[in-house]
């Protein structure tokens, strides 16, 4: 694969995956679609494109994925869309990214990973900068949409977890996707009194689900075949910033000065922990 098509690739996955917080956000805040219903349609659509995407390889995810992987998917998708009702694009992109980042790194720690003096410090930059963002103050992000995009940050650590070993990435997230479909059905079901659903917020959710999810992971699944797993881990960096540009762009947001440093903490931090494990190598 040409380093050209590798970096486009790239460039497309990752405005993707920050698509899908300016996407989630905008729908929430701008239209009448509740959180239960934009889960559900981002699921339902994201199943349905990977699905397509499968078949036209010329394979089948009939036998793919787990149900615990899809349960912890859903618990992601679930927390995600809540927890921007209340929450800023950049601010729950960050946030999000943090625990993931944190939840794989402790991870590591307790199955007996050592971690070098420079990584020690990454993570405790990392950390911090997420314990910084939550301290209270005039620009703290509301509580209940930061524990939610923590635990949803938590939950898709997991996921990424269980799938580090996997085969055929794009036809087990496709499986996943699928299996998640009954969990986002009985949480609609839950929330059914409260369920509003507009023509717009629709379309957000299929663009969310089917674009920047389905199509955002095949072409990032894609493109990791390309990719070093150092490069990879650091693209990923820029999620956050593209989301919180984007937020500032397209849905007004500030960029506050809490935000500004806490950002540099955590993303600086993480970078610190991907670049002595690659030295480390």
């Amino acid at each position: 694969m040409s380093r050209t098509r590798v970096f486009v690739l790239t460039l497309l996955a990752m405005t993707a995956f920050a698509g899908n917080s300016l996407l989630c956000r905008l729908a929430l805040k701008d239209t009448s679609i509740d959180a239960a219903s934009f889960t559900s349609i981002r699921i339902i659509s994201g199943a349905l494109i990977l699905w397509l995407i499968v078949r036209m390889r010329g394979g089948t995810h009939s036998a793919s994925g787990s149900w615990f992987s899809a349960l912890a998917l859903f618990l992601y998708a679930g927390g995600f869309s809540f927890a921007y009702v209340s929450l800023p694009a950049g601010t729950g992109a960050l946030l999000l990214f943090g625990a993931v980042q944190v939840t794989m790194i402790g991870y590591g720690l307790w199955a007996g990973e050592v971690l070098r003096k420079q990584q020690v410090a990454g993570f405790i930059f990392a950390f911090g900068g997420l314990i910084g963002l939550l301290l209270p103050g005039l620009s703290t992000p509301p509580l209940q949409g930061s524990v939610l995009m923590l635990g949803a940050g938590v939950a898709w650590g997991v996921y990424s977890l269980r799938g580090a070993s996997s085969g055929d990435a794009t036809r087990i997230t496709a499986g996943n996707f699928l299996r998640a479909v009954p969990f986002a059905g009985a949480l609609s079901l839950a929330m059914l009194p409260w369920a509003s659903l507009d023509s717009l917020g629709f379309w957000y959710a299929i663009s969310s689900g089917a674009l920047a999810s389905g199509l955002g992971y095949a072409i990032w699944y894609t493109a990791l075949n390309g990719l070093r797993t150092t490069s990879a881990a650091t693209v990923q960096l820029s999620v956050p910033v593209i989301a919180a540009v984007g937020g500032i762009v397209f849905l007004g947001e500030h960029l506050t000065t809490r935000l500004l440093i806490t950002s540099a903490a955590i993303l600086g931090g993480i970078a610190l922990i991907i670049f002595a494990q690659r030295h480390a190598k």
